[in-house]
Parts: structure tokens; sequence; C-alpha cells
């Protein structure tokens, strides 16, 4: 079947599939999201061009090394720091729905691509979530997995704001190196499962590796 032919119908499908309809209309839902096809009601439910993949979509939600990754790049690590604050913050604070008296842990980490620094981040986490990843007050690796398979908590959604650094932020200097750098600067709040805050990063990406991308409907 190619783009334009149209699916049998809902019966045909049910039978064929060994499925309710109600399971098969749901399917068909979930790959009209995915833009695969395309339902004209009245007309029928046909197959469509499939949408290229864009590894640097807004809409999902990528590690910084899945990022690096799906460049085609050699990935490396560099940390820089891991701070245990007695006191958060007050703009994590807010931004984390905490008490400012919430003991914090601040992860920082230079990311390379083929050698190159490329990406700059900064992690808050509560303490008492943080510390069964840190052995000996240091980590590597992903940080999703980290979280999820050492101290149970899956993170699986992020709010994220996309701006540009400011002109004097120290941590954005530390990918300006290259001539032709620039930098973008990912604000992200991550949630688990149960919609708790559970995470907040800023992601200093180099714009000149990095493309960012959105799919926008109407």
């Amino acid at each position: 079947m190619g783009p334009g032919d149209r699916l049998p119908s809902e019966t045909a499908l049910s039978q064929s599939f060994r499925v309710s309809r109600t399971t098969l209309r749901g399917a068909i839902r979930q790959l009209e999201s995915e833009g695969k096809l395309l339902v004209k009601h009245g007309s029928g439910t046909f197959a469509t061009c499939p949408l290229p993949s864009i590894p640097s979509s807004l809409d999902r939600l990528y590690s910084i090394g899945d990022m690096i990754r799906s460049a085609g790049l050699r990935e490396d690590e560099q940390l820089e720091s891991i701070q245990r604050i007695s006191v958060c913050p007050p703009d994590i604070a807010e931004q984390m729905r905490f008490s400012e008296h919430e003991p914090m842990i601040a992860l920082e980490r230079t990311r390379t691509a083929n050698g190159e620094a490329v990406a700059h981040s900064i992690n808050w986490m509560p303490e008492k979530l943080a510390a069964p990843i840190l052995e000996d007050d240091s980590f590597s690796g992903s940080l999703f997995q980290s979280l999820e398979f050492k101290a149970g908590v899956r993170i699986v959604g992020a709010y994220s704001e996309l701006t540009v650094p400011n002109y004097d932020d120290a941590h954005m200097t530390r990918l300006l190196k290259h001539p032709q750098a620039t930098v973008l600067l990912l604000k992200q709040l991550h949630y688990d499962e149960m919609n708790r805050q559970v995470l907040y990063s800023l992601d200093y990406v180099r714009s000149d590796i990095f493309r960012f991308w959105v799919r926008r409907t109407r």
C-alpha cells in the first residue's frame, strides 16, 4: 500500500487483525496523529507519505547525549562540579515549586562531540532523589537512565523554553571557542509519571551543531 491508497473498511481491518473496532479506531487515531494516515470523514482513510524523522524535534524529549549521537558524532563528557546546596536558590525553588529549605544537588557537565565542546548542562535535583545516582561524589553517563534504574524515577516529559542566553553568561562562554559558534539555552522542567517536578535543567547548546524543529498544524 502506497501514499494515497485507501484503507479497507473498519469491519474488514478488524477481522483481518482480529481486534475490536474500538482498538482499531485507537490505532488509526494514533497513526493519524503521527501523519501516517489521513482520515476524510465520508470518504475513508488513506495512507500518506511518511514524514521524515527529525532527531531534535521539539515535541519529543531527548537527552543531550541522544542529540549528540543523533547528529552522528562521538559523545563524551567532562564533569565540572557536583554541588550540595542546603538552601535551594529562590529562582530554582520557584520553578520546581519547592521550599527554599529543600536540600539540592547541582550537577554541572560539559558535553563534547568528536572531542569538541558542544553543550554545557546544569541539572538541579532534590538531594533525596539524587543521592542514589551519585557514587563517591562522581557521575557519568545518562542522567535519565540513572534516575530511572537507580532512583526509581522515570522522567516522561518536560516543559521546555528555548531562549538566547545573556551576552555575559559565563556558562555560555565555555562553548564560544569555535569562531562560528553561537549558543542557545534550553530551560527545562522535567516531571515523572506522577507529574512531580523532579529535575530542572539549563542546557546550553551550540546552534551551529544542533538544529531544533517543531511541526505545526492547523
